[in-house]
């Protein structure tokens, strides 16, 4: 006659089980929101917010711009607005301080 586990026994395994299976569901969906992740990257690395077209890389005094290739637009990374309001000692850097976190 074969031996029957406890009902503790059994509710020990079912909860191994599923911490098992919940691990890997976690690690399958940090998988695919890496994957997801890359390829918005590569999607929309260097285009334009705006228009969507290719971005240039400008110096303006030694800081990098992006400069959109058909709309003209300008835009920043994080940090360079307040690199650009030092270098510019007027009234308007006062006004941009004010957006500083």
């Amino acid at each position: 006659m074969p031996v029957r586990p406890s009902d503790k026994e059994e509710a020990y395994f079912i909860r191994q089980e599923f911490e098992r299976r919940k691990k890997a569901e976690e690690e399958k969906l940090t998988k695919l929101n890496e994957q997801e992740l890359q390829r918005l990257k590569e999607l929309h690395y260097m285009h334009c917010p705006k228009c969507g077209h290719n971005l240039i890389e400008i110096d303006y005094k030694g800081i990098a711009v992006d400069k959109c290739s058909h709309c003209d637009g300008v835009w920043l990374d994080a940090g360079e607005l307040e690199q650009i309001s030092h270098l510019e000692k007027s009234k308007l850097d006062r006004w941009f301080k004010a957006f500083k976190k």
